[in-house]
């Protein structure tokens, strides 16, 4: 099929990290739609059983380790060439890791910031070129519930979802005037590979015990039995994605653990703003006689 005869209403759909969780689960909703896709993992094999579902004029295969700029370079150049341009980036690559802040070295931490901050962010600026010329298309960051909210053992993985949520709320602003827009999700616990085995953990130390290994134990128990399911998440990103601008929020929260704690964390930082107005408010400057 020529890139020519993609109906109007058809959106053109990039995904990273498209192997597993989420980003499988977005692939096949955005097929199912009738949609277009170029899905993209670090091991192509990995999406085999999707070239043999989708036909093959909707559906693109690509290698990609987002840490990689010669690779996004390069799929992001095929993807235009196959189909003529991107209507929907998502950044969905990551993993999880669990360690107390002293339990975490700097190459885990950076390793961790790399991945889930620098290659979404580097991601998005090579779309961003395609994007501005047709002067559309939609953004969508995955991060987290813990874009927002924080709990012990999760200060790594906190601190890159926090920072991509921070530079995405500031690309929403820059990017409104020029027809793109900007969605930023934010799931809480569900049913993907994120959790048990796949948890990146690091050494554990006596001294957080009570804490991050009460975390360490949560997460063992709660690994396949989470509540919220993938393919729903997947439908609802889709069906939001396609509202009209004036419509589109900046946040998506996914699962009502994700309600209950971005609101609790809100709560949080307002009672404490509540708490130090005064001391804030009488930092000025004295007022002059």
């Amino acid at each position: 099929m020529s890139t020519h005869s993609i109906p109007a209403s058809s959106k053109v759909w990039f995904v990273t990290g498209a192997s597993s969780g989420f980003g499988r689960a977005v692939v096949e909703e955005a097929l199912r739609r009738g949609d277009r896709v170029v899905a993209t993992a670090r091991r192509p094999e990995a999406l085999a059983d999707l070239a043999a579902r989708a036909p093959e004029e909707r559906l693109h295969l690509a290698e990609l380790d987002v840490t990689r700029p010669e690779q996004v370079r390069a799929a992001v150049a095929a993807a235009v060439s196959r189909f003529g341009r991107i209507d929907v980036l998502v950044n969905n690559a990551g993993f999880s890791i669990l360690g107390a802040v002293e339990e975490t070295g700097d190459d885990a931490l950076r390793a961790t910031m790399e991945l889930m901050f620098f290659a979404a962010a580097a991601t998005t600026r090579e779309v961003l070129p395609h994007m501005r010329a047709r002067a559309s298309g939609t953004i969508v960051q995955m991060t987290s519930v813990a874009g927002i909210s924080t709990a012990p053992g999760f200060g790594a993985y906190c601190a890159a979802k926090h920072a991509l949520e921070a530079l995405s709320e500031c690309l929403a602003q820059e990017v409104k005037p020029l027809g793109i827009r900007v969605l930023v999700v934010e799931p809480g616990t569900f049913r993907t590979a994120l959790f048990g085995p796949a948890f990146r953990t690091m050494p554990a130390m006596d001294a957080y015990a009570a804490t991050v290994g009460q975390m360490r134990s949560w997460v063992t128990q709660m690994d396949g039995e989470q509540a919220g399911d993938p393919a729903k998440a997947a439908r609802a990103i889709a069906e939001v994605v396609a509202r009209p601008a004036d419509e589109l929020p900046l946040r998506l929260p996914l699962g009502g653990d994700a309600v209950d704690q971005i609101r609790g964390k809100l709560a949080f930082i307002a009672a404490d703003v509540d708490r130090t107005e005064a001391i804030a408010r009488a930092t000025a400057f004295d007022a002059k006689p």
